[in-house]
């Protein structure tokens, strides 16, 4: 049998986060069973923690939708290190090092003790073409003219973010699931006041979720092209809320870097035995 935890991620009150499914000790199971077992436990994530490739990493994590797997993926990635940790796990400097299927990935606590990921190189940026605005419009059901500004912000998943005019606008979107073709389209709308910064949903039917509660690869996309721009350098983005959830993502641009965090909790502890 392997221990096994859920950790709701991105939320201070308990299951308003997402959840990942997180297996330790994973190095004896193969590729079917890990795909396997991510569709079963239907979570728009799950993770298998195994030992380091690299001196360098303090665990190996691969990351597994229903629909396949991920290099890289914000949620997974909190999650499954406070999991680690929980589990006793003890990083070798000071800061947790993550090996991915994108690299190594940098975790440390923030002032408020919450866990952040410093976010790892967009592999592709840039314009987006104007068949691919115009499938994004097709996909949300909007006009071009609704959009802000479009750019690539892909870090593995393959994120391209849409800029609208509002909180209010991302809110109102209700997508047209079966025009998206390849595309995972990031949305993200300002608001004037309040809490949070911005109003951020993730739409990506090709991995099995038509819709993503709260994503933290997409959230660091965002910060790498909004943070101390069009956005202040320090934020705090909504997302879930046209789930039912209550997710809150914080964003902060240090220099080149940024740092994306929020709370995790575990909910589920246990093991699983039908693995093998």
């Amino acid at each position: 049998m392997l221990s096994f935890r859920q950790v709701d991620v991105f939320s201070a009150a308990p299951l308003l986060g997402n959840p990942v499914a997180v297996v330790h000790d994973a190095d004896g199971l193969d590729d079917e069973t890990m795909a396997r077992f991510a569709r079963w436990t239907n979570l728009s994530e799950t993770t298998f923690l195994l030992t380091p490739s690299t001196p360098r990493a303090d665990y190996r994590l691969r990351i597994w939708t229903p629909g396949g797997e991920l290099p890289f993926a914000g949620h997974p990635t909190l999650g499954s290190a406070h999991a680690w940790l929980e589990a006793g796990g003890v990083p070798a400097g000071a800061d947790v090092v993550q090996e991915c299927g994108a690299g190594l990935v940098r975790l440390r606590r923030d002032d408020a003790g919450r866990l952040s990921f410093q976010a790892p190189p967009l592999i592709r940026s840039g314009p987006v073409s104007s068949d691919d605005v115009a499938g994004i419009c097709r996909a949300l059901r909007i006009e071009e003219s609704a959009i802000v500004e479009s750019t690539w912000i892909d870090n593995g998943p393959g994120w391209v973010g849409v800029l609208l005019a509002d909180g209010e606008s991302v809110l109102a979107l209700e997508p047209d699931f079966a025009a998206f073709g390849d595309l995972k389209i990031g949305v993200v709308g300002p608001y004037d006041d309040g809490p949070r910064a911005v109003e951020v949903r993730a739409f990506c039917p090709g991995y099995g979720m038509p819709e993503d509660p709260v994503t933290g690869s997409l959230n660091a996309g965002i910060g790498q092209w909004l943070a101390g721009g069009r956005l202040p350098a320090s934020y705090v983005a909504s997302q879930g809320t046209a789930l039912g959830r209550a997710g809150q993502v914080h964003v902060r641009r240090e220099g080149q870097d940024v740092w994306v965090g929020g709370d995790t909790r575990t909910t589920i502890v246990g093991s699983v035995d039908a693995l093998g």
